[in-house]
Order: structure tokens, then C-alpha cells, then sequence
């Protein structure tokens, strides 16, 4: 009987035989440009996607596979992807349509299990008409160049990890890409505020980018620097302090930027990336194009910045670390990975939760980028410039407190004998005390 069992068991295919694949969640996270639909899955699934018209939709047909609730639905605010539904198909199979905005470029693939997700199959829809202006340079980037023909300095802001890579979880539960985000935004609005400058924010969600598009998108907006703000971790929970980084060419400065680094170049593992490209063979023609000025202009600025953090709170090495973090590889633009705080650390935790510590953060990060271009600006840049044009109305005070400079220091570099100001009159803004 137990031969004639088994012999049954051998003759049946191999769908019938198998233990269905259970699709476990659906997870949706929309950038400007793609929404990504992940499907967390028991094990690897066989699966077919096409795209279909009239609407517009994109199905997926998972073999030997089944869903027992319903999908989790799309924001409205998604620009591509309008709902979700499912239905089983030959009653083995399990088929998924993505009702669509419009009209996408769909691609598939399968991720193996890592530390922190089990089998995935993941779907990212591209809107064409945008990957079409980005592959022909017709992206509407905004003109950083005033009205007399000077422009301002672009500072490419960074936050980290987004999308279903949380980055780093605090005990509290305190995820890094919220507060990174969060500090970000802050920065961003103290960098705007500021004559002569502007901030371009690589991520202004919660959506995966990779790191090699985070580097793009800094070149295309033709960055004068690219800041990466990160709250990471570290194995022992009473590690604390603010650091920052730069690219090393040789080794990691200590263990915790090993360690770091290793667990954010990971970052694109966790996303869906391949980082087999990045062999010691391109790292080399990097590391060669790297003029000595970047590498010393991201050195500079990164000291600026560290010396300010240590105003806000304790820092967790005196001096800039090295490190070999993928996302500071662009060879042309200066790069500083600022870690604000251990989130690892329950104290550190609590206090980037709070939203005064995020902003005392922000300012401090300002403090020294702005001090740096105050006296490395760009050739062409109003901060290089530094002239003001008395408009009619305008006071001593005022003009003081748009530039960040005493009224004193203002007197002085233009020998004026009182606070009296004639519109047409041209200032020369002095470099900033103490920057």
C-alpha cells in the first residue's frame, strides 16, 4: 500500500505535488518617477508579466500560488498605479492585475532572502514619458542662475536608505528614513533661505533610490556638494556620537566605518541592485579621476560641519573618518556621509525624535557648508560675488540678517560712516565672522 502511495506521488506534476507558494503581503512605495509593488512571498515563485491596453494594466500569473485576503491598496496620490486586485487562475495559480494611470514600462525580479526580508518578487513600473526625458536630457531642471547672470550654489541633500529599506531600527522602533528625512527637509529649508544657494533634495519621500541614481541626480542638478545624512548603528548599543565621512582611498579609519560602510553599500542589495559591477577595476578608475582638490574640498567642509555638531552634541571621533561608501564615488563633486547620531543608542534615539534636536541638527550642518562656501565659493556664483544692490526700503539691519553677517562687519567692509542706505547703492557682503 505505502509502494503504491509513493508510486501516486511520483506520477503527480509537480504543481500538485508542491506546497503552493503563499503570497504573505503586498507592499507599494511611489517615487515621482516608478512606483515599486512588493510581493512578499513563502518561497521562489514561477511567475509571467505582461502589460496589457484599454485601460492600461500590467498582470502578473504566478504559478502554484495563492493570496487569501485582499491587496493592500495604492495612495491616490500615486501618479501611475490606480489599484490592486487578485483572483485565482486554473485553480492552481494565482493572477494579479495592476490597474494603471497610464500607460508604464513594467520589469520583474525575484530577491533571495536577506537579514531582513524573507523571498520577494518585485515589480517596478517606470513612467515612460519621464524615462524618455531622462535618457535624452530633457529633464525640466530648474535654472540655479539669478537675474545678473550669477547662479547659486547647489547643495544636493541626500537622505538615506527610503522605501522598504528602513535603513537602521532604533529600540524604540525609530526607523533611520524617517528621521533622516525629516532632518533633510529641515536643511533643505534653512539652505533655500539663504541668498545664493539651493538645495536639491535626492529623495522627498519615503521611496527607494539607488546609489548610483542618488549620484546622478546630484550631477544633473550639477551639485557644488552632496551631503548623505544618516542615523546608523553599531553592534554595542553604547557607541553614541555624531561623525562624518569621507571617501577613502585606501581603508576604513576604524572599525565602526568598516562597519558602516559595509551595511550601507548594502543598501542596494536590500533594494533589488546588483553591486557585482563595482569591481576593483572601476574602483580604481574612480578612485584616478578623484582630483585632489574634491578630495580636499569634501575634507574641508567636513571638518566645518564636524565642528559644529560638536556644539550640538557628542561627536563619536574628533576628527572626519574614511570610509568606502558607494554613495560618495562621484569623482567630480565634493562628499560628506554625516552620521547624526547613533540610533542604536537609546538615549541618541530619543533625542533625534524629537523635532527641536532635529532642527539644532540642521542648523549645525548649515553653519559649516555655509561657512565653507563662504570662503571656497564657485567662480560664477552670487557667494563668490557677495554684492548687494540697495533696493528702495531696504535697511542696514536687514540686509544683515539676510546674509548672516553683523551690522558692524557690513560698516566696516564698506567704510560707512552711519546706517544710511540709498537704493542703487552697492554693498560688498564680508565673509561671515567665525565661518
Amino acid at each position: 500500500m505505502r509502494l503504491i502511495a509513493a508510486l501516486v506521488l511520483l506520477l503527480l506534476p509537480a504543481s500538485v505535488a508542491a506546497q503552493p507558494v503563499e503570497l504573505k503581503n503586498v507592499r507599494i512605495w511611489a517615487a515621482p518617477d516608478n512606483t515599486r509593488v512588493v510581493f512578499d512571498v513563502t518561497s521562489r515563485v514561477d511567475h509571467k508579466l505582461f502589460t496589457l491596453a484599454s485601460p492600461h494594466r500590467v498582470v502578473i500569473d504566478m504559478r502554484a500560488a495563492q493570496f487569501r485576503r485582499s491587496p493592500r491598496q495604492p495612495s491616490a496620490s500615486d501618479k501611475l498605479l490606480a489599484g490592486i486586485r487578485s483572483a485565482p487562475r486554473n485553480n492552481t495559480d494565482l493572477r494579479v492585475v495592476l490597474d494603471l494611470k497610464k500607460r508604464v514600462k513594467a520589469k520583474s525580479f525575484l530577491l533571495e532572502p536577506n537579514e531582513r526580508y524573507g523571498h520577494r518578487l518585485v515589480v517596478d513600473l517606470y513612467d515612460i514619458q519621464k524615462h524618455k526625458k531622462s535618457r535624452s536630457g530633457a529633464d525640466r531642471i530648474p535654472s540655479t542662475k539669478s537675474k545678473n547672470g550669477l547662479r547659486n550654489v547647489v547643495i544636493a541633500i541626500d537622505p538615506g536608505h527610503g522605501g522598504e529599506d528602513s535603513g537602521a531600527r532604533g529600540k524604540r522602533g525609530t526607523s533611520e528614513k524617517d528621521v533622516v528625512l525629516s532632518i533633510s527637509k529641515r536643511l533643505a529649508k534653512l539652505i533655500n533661505s539663504d541668498r545664493g544657494m539651493r538645495a536639491v533634495l535626492i529623495r522627498k519621500g519615503d521611496y527607494f533610490v539607488r546609489l548610483r541614481k542618488r549620484m546622478e541626480i546630484a550631477r544633473e542638478h550639477k551639485a557644488d556638494l552632496f551631503i548623505s545624512i544618516h542615523a546608523d548603528a553599531f553592534k554595542q548599543r553604547n557607541v553614541r556620537g555624531s561623525s562624518v565621512y569621507v571617501l577613502s582611498q585606501r581603508g576604513a579609519s576604524s572599525e565602526a566605518a568598516r562597519w558602516l560602510a559595509e551595511r550601507e553599500n548594502a543598501s542596494d542589495l536590500i533594494g533589488g541592485v546588483s553591486l557585482d559591477d563595482k569591481d576593483g577595476v572601476l574602483a580604481s578608475v574612480l578612485f584616478d579621476l578623484s582630483q585632489t582638490a574634491t578630495r580636499e574640498a569634501s575634507t574641508d567642509v567636513g571638518y566645518r560641519a564636524l565642528a559644529e555638531l560638536k556644539k550640538v552634541g557628542k561627536v563619536h571621533k574628533r576628527g572626519v573618518q574614511h570610509a568606502g561608501f558607494a554613495v560618495l564615488k562621484s569623482p567630480d563633486i565634493p562628499s560628506i556621509l554625516i552620521e547624526t547620531a547613533y540610533i542604536s543608542n537609546p538615549y541618541e534615539e530619543n533625542r533625534l525624535r524629537d523635532p527641536g534636536h532635529q532642527d539644532r541638527i540642521a542648523r549645525a550642518i548649515f553653519r559649516g557648508l555655509s561657512g565653507y562656501f563662504q570662503h571656497h565659493p564657485p567662480l560664477g556664483t552670487l557667494y563668490a560675488a557677495r554684492e548687494h544692490v540697495i533696493a528702495r526700503g531696504e535697511t542696514l539691519s536687514g540686509i544683515a540678517q539676510q546674509y548672516r553677517v553683523s551690522q558692524e562687519s557690513l560698516r566696516v567692509t564698506n567704510k560707512l560712516p552711519d546706517d544710511r542706505l540709498q537704493a542703487g547703492q552697492k554693498l560688498r557682503i564680508p565673509v561671515k565672522e567665525g565661518g
